[in-house]
């Protein structure tokens, strides 16, 4: 029914999952042009700086606490454009630095439900730019027609992936050159291992790998961990987030990242041997609460490092062969498989990566945000 918003702004928006990820996703022409501006409406929409969101729509929660913004695209062989937005709970700022694989799923659904993007057919494929890295990525939707003849996106369907109760449609995504998406390069410091010093910790051997995601891989055992915590027990750990802090503060400098500490990247990735049944098991932080499961990004460059010989993840990782391996990645609720391409002239050098989400629209109507947010 209609809704007087009185002293408040109405802005439209559709309430999306993506992955393991969820946020309203909004038209970027809805939304103010100055990013300050933009930002303002975006906390308020989501209810931070308070750690609980109590007023606004965010889950109190990193991987419930994020946005995107969605517009058609304008460069040649892109058909969508999006800029993805986190925010931290208790934070003040809008994060447009990194990627999001999760949300990313939801991007070309949602541009088909708001018509910057038509079906094409029972299929519905589109090149997608992800504005925070420059990343592509090559995603596809299904699209079948209704008993009237018009298409639209299909939710429903028997994919299942790990962190997601239920079953849903697949949600196919192929990234296309994600290395080096934030730190410039696949390995930053041209080494597949690292020692750096840690006050407290000493020598500490790491991978820093950026393939769509900027990640610190550290042994579990490194850092008096076993890496099958399961996230309740990493987030009540103090002395444990302290050392992976200590270390991502100064892998983030020898990342050429600079001072770290207020950004939401590197991300942390606990690893140990698999155990159950996959190639490798890995405990993320994002960056310094456990994620429940591993981000899309995450999960892509986790992989990766697994088929560099030399590597951190290496060491632990097992049963990975062929040209085009597929790693399952085992995380606290299951695992992630990713299909990698490698170079057949360079075992070292991946060429693609592909993997299967999910989405699913939550609801659609407009948020309202103070109307002096707008203008701040």
């Amino acid at each position: 029914m209609p809704v007087d918003a009185g002293s408040q702004t109405a802005i439209p928006c559709l309430l999306m999952r993506g992955g393991t990820s969820r946020g309203p996703f909004f038209d970027e022409r809805a939304l103010p042009a100055d990013d300050a501006a933009r930002d303002a409406v975006l906390l308020a929409a989501l209810g931070s700086p308070d750690e609980r969101q109590i007023d606004g729509i965010g889950g109190a929660h990193p991987l419930t606490s994020k946005v995107g913004i969605v517009a058609p695209g304008t460069r040649p062989g892109v058909d969508v454009e999006w800029t993805f937005g986190q925010i931290q709970p208790g934070g003040e700022t809008v994060d447009v630095t990194a990627n999001c694989g999760n949300m990313l799923a939801a991007v070309l659904p949602f541009a088909l439900e708001t018509g910057i993007v038509e079906p094409a057919g029972e299929t519905t494929t589109a090149r997608v730019l992800t504005r925070n890295t420059g990343m592509i990525a090559e995603i596809t939707v299904r699209t079948p027609a209704g008993a009237d003849g018009t298409r639209h996106v299909d939710y429903a369907g028997q994919a299942r992936i790990d962190g997601v109760p239920g079953t849903a449609a697949p949600i196919e995504i192929g990234f296309l050159d994600t290395a080096g998406s934030v730190a410039g390069s696949l390995l930053p410091t041209g080494r597949v291992r690292d020692t750096v010093e840690v006050d407290g910790l000493g020598a500490v051997e790491v991978t820093l790998i950026d393939n769509g995601q900027p990640l610190v891989i550290v042994a579990a055992e490194r850092l008096g961990a076993t890496g099958y915590e399961t996230p309740a027990e990493i987030d009540a750990d103090e002395e444990l987030k302290a050392r992976v802090e200590a270390l991502r503060l100064v892998c983030g400098h020898a990342m050429g990242l600079g001072d770290v500490g207020d950004r939401n990247y590197p991300k942390m990735t606990l690893v140990a041997p698999p155990a159950r049944g996959g190639s490798i098991s890995t405990r993320s932080l994002i960056p310094r609460v456990a994620h429940q499961s591993i981000g899309v990004l995450a999960a892509v460059t986790a992989a990766t490092a697994c088929v560099l010989e030399g590597s951190v993840a290496h060491d632990v990782a097992r049963g990975i062969t062929g040209t085009e391996p597929t790693v399952s990645v085992e995380h606290p609720t299951g695992e992630f498989s990713v299909t990698l391409g490698l170079d057949p002239d360079d075992p070292q050098r991946v060429v693609r990566s592909a993997l299967l989400r999910t989405a699913r629209l939550l609801m659609a109507g407009d948020v309202f945000v103070p109307e002096g947010a707008k203008s701040s």
